[in-house]
């Protein structure tokens, strides 16, 4: 039979690396495990550990010359049983959550190869620890001993690695330095994929200096605040219970007591009166002088009786005391007192107020260490809760423990079942660690998750009610008052339409019905900030329970405007101005509209569609910028579209309006929110409007069918971009509009079909970003609505070719130049204006919904094209 192979003595850094190595191979395998495999070997690990407990504890103490045998054994104990206890029922490995809905699976992996380095203050139950803890996630672990207490800390480790190897864990999974050198555990920081670090200040920071993902914990300095309404005797033996504990060797242990002044000499005399030791001025300077040797911890008091530090200080005490006392005052870095001990000594001061005992410990922790770390409080936790809450917002240190002892406290699970236990506490920024936590499980396990493509719950949204047909408008009025009890409406339009009586058909329904009214109709055809803070101020003088805009576009998003100025005079105009992405995830939230008043859009033109949108274009009259607001609490309740309000539009309006209202169809129609809901009022949109707005150009004013045909189209398209929003066209003509006073329609008139030959390239540089979207196809939408309309061609391109020639066509029977040029805008303006224009025009909300995300340069380029033609 052949013998076993010797097992590796790491002495030097060659066999170290031979032993990493042994690790890592072994952790891959374990990867492999299952659920039930790692829970049968997490146990078997945690009892072997506890059955240990004593004698591990004794050859720590006799090792180290620390501490308290029959503490350690507690330590020990601790270690294996509260956390099996804590994690034998959670999920380590493999899936652990899954969404079909949303498509998303979520997975445990190990790390890899953790590196513990190990104090010496706590080197038997700190091993346990971290070696169960990474059995629990699959990991394999290389110890690195503290010199002092190399022996003990080894011992650790063989019993939980021969128990986890008899379960059937793989052999190697556990390693350790036998002869500790600076350069192996520099090499294990360097060569472990995650460190796990507890000790001094010195050693944290090298792990944090590795290169290599370290979770370390800070210094200790909690200091323990007995207010006025504490129970004193349960304060006084509860710290003495935790300084004593191991000779207050655990970092979370009480190092200053701060004491409200009115209960300072009773907390003194029952510390006196169970065992503890208040040094005189010469004593205490004595111990000062013993506990830091240049500014830093003597390492020969820690862990020590106090009848052991007094004669190291030159001076004697009975054997039997508890802990040594030093009265202080400064919280300067100059006072002994105020530092962290590890021992069995406490500073005390005495504070005037609570706000007081505050300052002290916030001083004590800039000053002296220990941010992050740990703090006490000792108070009426019933009727002082002020004072609790107070405390913990002021106190910058991780754990805020109350009437606890703070060492049994701060490690978890003895005195508070819903505190993580752990012998590693991690400190947060405060402390420089990377957690802010007890070191758990979850501080060990990388979660790998599974993100299937979902395409987000899309919407259609449309006024509350939509009335249309000839004639329609007095019917739809009465429902103001007999419907909905309307008292009070408020009229806004513009001068033309008002002086050409407009307005009379509605306010003459609106007397017959009685509702009082008033009419506010200093409405520019760009619509300023300034004219609709006007309104609202009239609004809100009369205080309707309606608003009823009338006109085009300019008037109905005046109205929105000034609509909510009226519900919230303090909501601020740029706020409401903000880009979003998507607008369910905005970062604004639009104030709840129609708590005051309803609002009724009804439209005299065939273009813009605001009276069914959730948009509103306005201008700062101050910059001349035209900001497109959009949210669908600026959708109106009711619109009313008569056509016998339109009868007698313009020309150049119903020419301009009709090829807004065709864009507004093809930029839904292409949009990547675009839906079969949207699409099929679009197509529809569209088609009217190349059979009906040549009539309704040449003879609108007696075409009847010609003028209904294209209110239906705008209002439908309106609909379509509500939903679907627009494009770069529209983002494009907001800025031509307002850089160079050209109507809104003819604006996107003249830069449509640019736009439309720049989305159709199968091979964009850069695609819309929506989850629906899956892959640039443009052009073959374009060719659809060209086909819904009439046109055809022998394959997609050269149906899209047919198509725009059809609208450049429309744009020439109805009056449209060809060039911005054409329009009489200057040339040396233009250009100068250009490439702020164009930054604007890629700035604008409409941009995000193009189905070709542009570039900077090719919006300018398209800009020039259709300057230049």
């Amino acid at each position: 039979m052949a013998d076993k192979k010797a097992p590796v003595i790491v002495d030097s850094v060659e066999t170290l690396e031979e032993k990493i190595k042994e690790v890592r191979a072994a952790q891959k395998a374990f990867a492999t495990y299952t659920q039930e495999q790692v829970d049968s070997i997490f146990k078997a690990a945690a009892i072997a550990a506890n059955k240990a407990r004593i004698p591990l504890a004794k050859m720590a103490v006799e090792e180290t010359g620390m501490g308290i045998v029959e503490d350690k054994v507690i330590k020990n104990n601790y270690a294996a049983e509260h956390i099996y206890n804590a994690y034998k029922n959670e999920q380590t490995c493999g899936v652990f959550e899954e969404n079909k809905d949303f498509g998303t699976i979520k997975i445990y992996e190990p790390i890899g190869l953790i590196g513990a380095v190990i104090p010496t203050t706590n080197p038997t139950s700190t091993t346990i620890f971290k070696a169960l803890i990474c059995l629990k996630t699959r990991n394999g672990i290389i110890i690195s001993p503290h010199p002092r207490a190399k022996n003990s800390t080894i011992a650790a480790a063989k019993i939980v690695y021969e128990a986890a190897v008899k379960a059937g864990a793989p052999k190697g999974i556990i390693g350790w330095i036998d002869v500790p050198s600076i350069d192996m555990t520099n090499m294990i920081m360097r060569e472990s994929d995650t460190i796990l670090a507890t000790g001094g200040p010195g050693m944290v920071k090298a792990a944090y200096s590795s290169d290599t993902p370290a979770i370390g914990v800070g210094a200790g300095n909690a200091s323990a605040i007995i207010d006025a309404s504490a129970d004193i005797k349960t304060a006084v033996s509860s710290i003495i219970h935790s300084k004593t504990f191991d000779n207050g060797m655990i970092c979370a242990t009480e190092q200053t007591l701060i004491v409200d002044k009115t209960v300072y000499d009773d907390v003194k005399t029952e510390l006196k009166a169970r065992g503890c030791y208040f040094l005189n001025d010469e004593e205490a300077d004595k111990v000062r002088n013993t506990m830091l040797i240049n500014g830093s911890l003597n390492a020969k008091i820690v862990g020590q009786r106090p009848f052991q530090i007094a004669k190291l200080a030159g001076f004697e005490v009975a054997e039997d005391v508890k802990v040594l006392i030093g009265e202080a005052e400064s919280t300067d870095t100059s006072e002994a007192f105020g530092h962290e001990k590890l021992t069995t000594i406490l500073g005390m001061y005495k504070a005037n107020d609570f706000d007081h005992a505050l300052e002290i410990a916030s001083q004590l922790l800039e000053n002296n260490g220990g941010l992050g770390h740990t703090a006490d409080l000792w108070i009426d936790e019933i009727n002082e809760r002020e004072k609790l809450l107070k405390f913990a917002q002021t106190i910058k240190t991780s754990r805020l423990i109350v009437n606890t002892p703070s060492a049994l406290g701060g490690i978890g699970d003895l005195y508070n079942f819903n505190f993580a236990p752990s012998l590693t506490l991690g400190c947060g920024s405060w402390g420089g660690n990377s957690v802010s936590e007890n070191v758990g499980i979850k501080h060990l396990l990388n979660v790998k998750t599974v993100v299937e493509r979902r395409e987000n719950m899309l919407w259609f949204r449309a006024p509350q009610k939509v009335y249309f047909k000839k004639g329609c408008l007095p019917v739809a009025l009465d429902e103001l008052k007999n419907v909905l009890g309307k008292k009070r409406a408020f009229i806004v339009t513009d001068q033309f339409l008002y002086k050409n009586g407009y307005t009379k058909a509605i306010t003459d329904k609106l007397d017959m019905l009685g509702i009082t009214h008033e009419t506010f109709y200093d409405v520019e055809p760009d619509p300023t900030l300034a004219s609709a803070k006007n309104g609202a101020k009239a609004m809100t003088a009369f205080e309707p329970d309606c608003i009823i805009a009338i006109g085009g576009g300019s008037a109905m998003d005046a109205a929105k405007i000034m609509w909510v100025l009226y519900e919230h005079p303090d909501a601020d105009f740029m706020d409401m101005a903000m880009r979003f992405i998507d607008i369910r995830k905005r970062v604004y939230t639009f104030p709840k509209m129609g708590e005051k008043a309803y609002f009724v859009a009804i439209p005299t033109s065939s273009g813009t569609g605001s009276e069914v949108t959730p948009f509103a274009v306005i201008t700062d009259e101050k910059t001349g910028t035209k900001y497109p607001l959009a949210d669908y609490e600026l959708m109106p309740n009711m619109a009313i579209v008569d056509t016998d309000l339109m009868m007698s539009a313009p020309k150049g309006l119903t020419a301009a309006s009709g090829i807004d209202a065709l864009t507004h169809a093809l930029e839904a129609y292409a949009s990547v929110m675009a839906t079969d809901y949207t699409d099929g009022i679009a197509l529809k949109a569209m088609k009217n409007i190349f059979k009906y707005l040549p009539r309704a150009y040449e003879n609108g004013d007696s075409d009847y069918e010609a003028r209904e045909k294209m209110a239906n189209a705008s209002t439908m398209a309106g609909m379509a971009f509500a939903n679907a929003f627009l494009g770069v066209c529209h983002s494009m003509a907001h800025k031509l509009g307002s850089y160079h006073h050209l109507p809104h329609g003819v604006a996107n008139a003249l830069l449509i079909t640019e736009v439309m030959k720049f989305n159709a390239d199968p091979t964009p540089r850069k695609m819309g970003t929506f989850s629906q979207y899956k892959y640039p196809h443009t052009l073959e939408r374009y060719a659809e609505c060209a086909a819904f309309c009439g046109f055809a061609g022998k394959d997609d391109e050269d149906t899209l070719n047919r198509f725009i020639d059809g609208i450049e066509q429309l744009k020439e029977t109805v009056g449209i130049k060809k060039t911005i040029a054409d329009y009489g805008v200057d040339e040396k303006y233009f250009l100068e204006t250009l490439d702020q224009m164009v930054e604007d025009a890629f700035d604008d909300q409409c941009t995000g919904a193009n189905p070709r995300y542009p570039l900077m340069s090719e919006i300018k380029e398209m800009y020039l094209k259709a300057y230049y033609g």
